[in-house]
Order: structure tokens, then C-alpha cells, then sequence
């Protein structure tokens, strides 16, 4: 992704979460197989409560997030939603018909009904919209929000601490984008992301919209903003702390509500050099499980890995101190 000087500075933050991209990333989250020792839980009881008239949605949502984005519209709430889905359907293309026949795992049929705005398919595309978003999200919304600005807070105070020079805002700008996988790296103005789609983006002074979900696992993802293709692109990526580790209620400090109880244990705990089987130990968790906290909390700049022989331990850096005085 090729960012421009006012690129860099034309980076903001989404106010909230929305309805129906966090449907769109919760079943694409289901049905992938990482990050299990997280989301494997989670995963099951989706499986057993999502009713059949949901099922369609797979043919549109599939695992790697790449999907048709009428179904995902930026809007507030679930009838916003709805109505701007189906006010989408005439502008469908046929080219987008073929790309998700393509990768539909089961009969293209009611898709090309769709494409052709068969009243039925679009009725049946609706439920199945409403009937997910009632098992999968809205039980759960306090929660996505909680992480969506937890996410926003944490990377907010990083560029805050860069303060308003126009020179360090960009280095802030850096850090808090290269934080948000661990396979993202800087290479002058280039933001690249390794692994497969391998495609460029020129943002050409548009800007950038970021916008963390609790549901998605894989690689950040760049789509068409509201504004549509002259506006600022958005780019979509992991939340800090994904859904099966926010508590169900209040979290009890500022650093639990930031990382999830856990979470802010391993970080606290790091303040020694501990290796992952101590960890797993000292705070009763898997290995697993220790492991993955460890990894996010590394790709956010928090703690720092090193290798001294055959062991590999784990500290705390300068900025994830810095987090746990201002977490008290």
C-alpha cells in the first residue's frame, strides 16, 4: 500500500463498529481454522446455535475475507443495513456474479437468482442476514465494542505520544499500522503486508480509514470506503483483543478493558523474562493459549522475544511499561 505525505496525515479511526462488517467477519471467522486455541470455543457453539436459514451466507462469506462488499455496508444499524444491501442489488455486476460463483462451496442457483433481483432470493438473502446477525452479533455487541475502542484507545495514545509534528505524526502513523499484523513492515512510504493476494494499492492522497474487528484473524484488509471509489479506502484488521477474550461484564481496570483480563495478566507478568511454558504455568493457562497472547502482544509493540540458547523469553518493552503505569 503506497501512501503519499498527506496519506500518512489523512489517517483517522471508524467511530464505531458496524452491524453488518462484523456479521461479514464473524462468518468468515467461523469458518476458518486458525487461531483455535482462541477461537476454537467460540467456533463451536456458533456451530450449534446458527439456525439453517443462515446458511447461505457461506456462499457469499467465505475464509478469506475477500467478499463481495454489498453484502458488508457501512452502516449504523441492522435495518440501515439491510436497506442499503438490498438498494445494492441493481448495481450488481456480472463479473461479480462469476467471482462468487466461483468460490460458493455449494449451488451458484440462488446467487445468479440474486444477480437477476429474483424478489426471492433477495428475501431469503435478508433473512439470512437478520437470523445470523441475531445468534452471532447481537448478544455479543457490548463486547465487539468494548474491543473496537479498546483498539482505537491504545493506538489513539500512540499517536498521541508522537505529538502534533507533522515529521514524528507520520512515525506514529508507521508504528501504529505496522502493529496491526505481525507480517507488516515498512519499506520507505510502503506499507507491505507478506503472503498471498499479491496486489498494490496507490492511495493518492485519499487517506485511510482504519477499522479493528474482534472477529477477524488473517492479514489487514483494504476495501472501498463509504465514499465510494474517489473517497478514502478502509482498512480492516485484527482487533488488539478478539471476542472469546473480553469478559462478559465491566472489566476491572483500564488494562483489562484495553487487552482482556488475560491478557493484561501475561503483559503484567512480563515485567520479568518469563518463557512461554512459564507463563502457561505462572497464570494457569495453556501453552496454547499462552503462546498466542504472547505473539499479539509482541505484534503490538508490547513485548519483545529473544532466544538465548534453546529458550525463548519473552519481556516486556518501553511501551507496554509505559501502558501498564498508565493502566495503574
Amino acid at each position: 500500500m503506497h501512501f503519499t505525505a498527506e496519506d500518512l496525515l489523512n489517517v483517522t479511526f471508524a467511530s464505531e463498529p458496524l452491524p453488518l462488517v462484523e456479521l461479514g467477519m464473524a462468518m468468515v471467522a467461523w469458518q476458518r481454522t486458525d487461531e483455535q486455541a482462541v477461537f476454537g470455543r467460540w467456533r463451536s457453539r456458533v456451530g450449534r446455535e446458527l439456525p439453517g436459514r443462515a446458511r447461505p451466507l457461506l456462499d457469499l462469506l467465505r475464509p478469506d475475507g475477500d467478499n463481495p462488499q454489498f453484502v458488508e455496508p457501512y452502516a449504523r444499524t441492522l435495518e440501515e443495513g439491510l436497506a442499503a444491501v438490498r438498494d445494492a442489488g441493481p448495481l450488481l455486476a456480472p463479473g461479480e456474479l462469476r467471482r462468487a460463483a466461483a468460490r460458493a462451496p455449494g449451488s451458484a442457483s440462488w446467487l445468479r437468482a440474486l444477480w437477476t433481483q429474483d424478489r426471492e432470493a433477495w428475501d431469503q438473502l435478508a433473512g439470512a442476514l437478520r437470523s445470523a446477525h441475531e445468534v452471532v452479533v447481537a448478544p455479543h455487541w457490548p463486547r465487539i465494542r468494548q474491543s473496537f475502542q479498546a483498539d482505537v484507545a491504545w493506538r489513539g495514545r500512540l499517536l498521541a505520544a508522537h505529538g502534533i509534528n507533522r515529521l514524528l505524526a507520520a512515525h506514529g502513523i508507521k508504528a501504529c499500522l505496522a502493529s496491526t499484523h505481525p507480517l507488516a513492515a515498512w519499506a520507505g512510504t510502503v506499507l507491505e503486508v507478506d503472503g498471498p493476494p499479491h496486489y498494490e494499492v496507490r492511495l493518492g492522497g485519499r487517506g485511510l480509514l482504519l477499522m479493528p474487528s474482534p472477529f477477524w484473524t488473517g492479514r489487514p484488509l483494504l476495501a472501498e470506503g463509504p465514499d465510494g471509489p474517489d473517497g478514502r479506502c478502509v482498512l480492516l484488521y485484527p482487533a488488539l483483543t478478539p471476542l472469546p477474550l473480553v469478559g462478559p461484564g465491566p472489566a476491572q481496570g483500564a488494562l483489562d478493558a484495553l487487552l482482556g483480563r488475560t491478557r493484561a495478566a501475561v503483559l503484567q507478568s512480563l515485567i520479568e523474562r518469563r518463557t512461554t511454558s512459564e507463563l502457561a504455568r505462572d497464570l494457569d493457562i495453556s501453552l496454547p493459549s499462552a503462546s498466542e497472547h504472547a505473539r499479539t502482544l509482541r505484534a503490538a509493540g508490547l513485548i519483545t522475544t529473544e532466544r538465548e540458547g534453546k529458550a525463548v523469553l519473552h519481556s516486556v518493552t518501553g511501551l507496554g511499561v509505559d501502558l501498564l503505569r498508565s493502566g495503574g
